[in-house]
């Protein structure tokens, strides 16, 4: 297994002052510092790449700023540690897997939930029936299913697996054309005629010209998409 791992923006440094008293913090977005990944999958060679070298950076700034390591409270992904960070364990000693439990969560409620209290955009939700069309990517594998609903002034993306990251920012740019189409005035259904048209853009994938939008419960829709996952 390759221990390098390419990730930019890993480690962010910041600091703030208030009278003679001055905190500095470093902050990171990235799981190589730990010895199991958010999934809670064993990364021996990414840990021993990567986990002596945030000890060495945070006895650094201890020396230079001479000052204490204080660490900050946990996250929902991690225990930051005076050397570190630590993973969450199970009582039976196996890591917690802390994405599927919540970042894929967080993903999944933009795509349920419109901006603004639900006021800005289209809902993202809906009672009744929805019109629907299947997304594809590369290779015809369906990234999710765009929807829409004039009765409920609704219209949003289903995604069939929120954890991947491609299908999730394919999704944000189905999000993105949505609210342009409701800003320029379109109804959810004149929407997804008009987005149903677009080529592949960003990577966003495709509907099949040759699609006919399906009508459905928008809860059967969800579970169908969720059974993809």
């Amino acid at each position: 297994m390759d221990a390098f791992v390419e990730c930019s923006g890993a480690l962010g440094l910041g600091a703030s002052s208030f009278a003679d008293y001055v905190v500095v913090d470093l902050v990171t977005k990235s799981d190589v510092w730990l010895p199991y990944d958010l999934k809670g999958r064993p990364q021996p060679d990414v840990y021993a790449a990567n986990g002596p070298r945030l000890s060495a950076l945070l006895r650094d700034l201890s020396e230079v700023l001479e000052s204490e390591t204080d660490p900050g409270e946990p996250t929902y992904f991690a225990k930051p540690t005076e050397t570190g960070a630590e993973n969450f364990f199970h009582a039976d000693g196996t890591a917690w897997d802390v994405w599927g439990s919540f970042e894929e969560l967080t993903r999944y409620g933009v795509f349920r939930h419109a901006p603004g209290f639900g006021r800005i955009g289209y809902r993202r939700t809906a009672e009744g029936d929805v019109r629907y069309v299947p997304v594809q990517g590369g290779r015809a594998a369906v990234l999710g299913y765009l929807w829409a609903s004039d009765s409920e002034n609704a219209a949003s993306f289903e995604p069939r697996n929120v954890g991947d990251d491609v299908t999730y920012r394919a999704g944000l740019v189905w999000l993105e054309r949505l609210r342009a189409a409701h800003d320029r005035g379109l109804s959810p259904s004149a929407a997804l005629a008009e987005l149903s048209a677009m080529p592949d853009e960003k990577g966003a994938g495709r509907v099949d010209p040759a699609s006919e939008p399906w009508i459905v419960g928008l809860d059967a829709l969800r579970e169908l998409a969720s059974g993809d996952r």
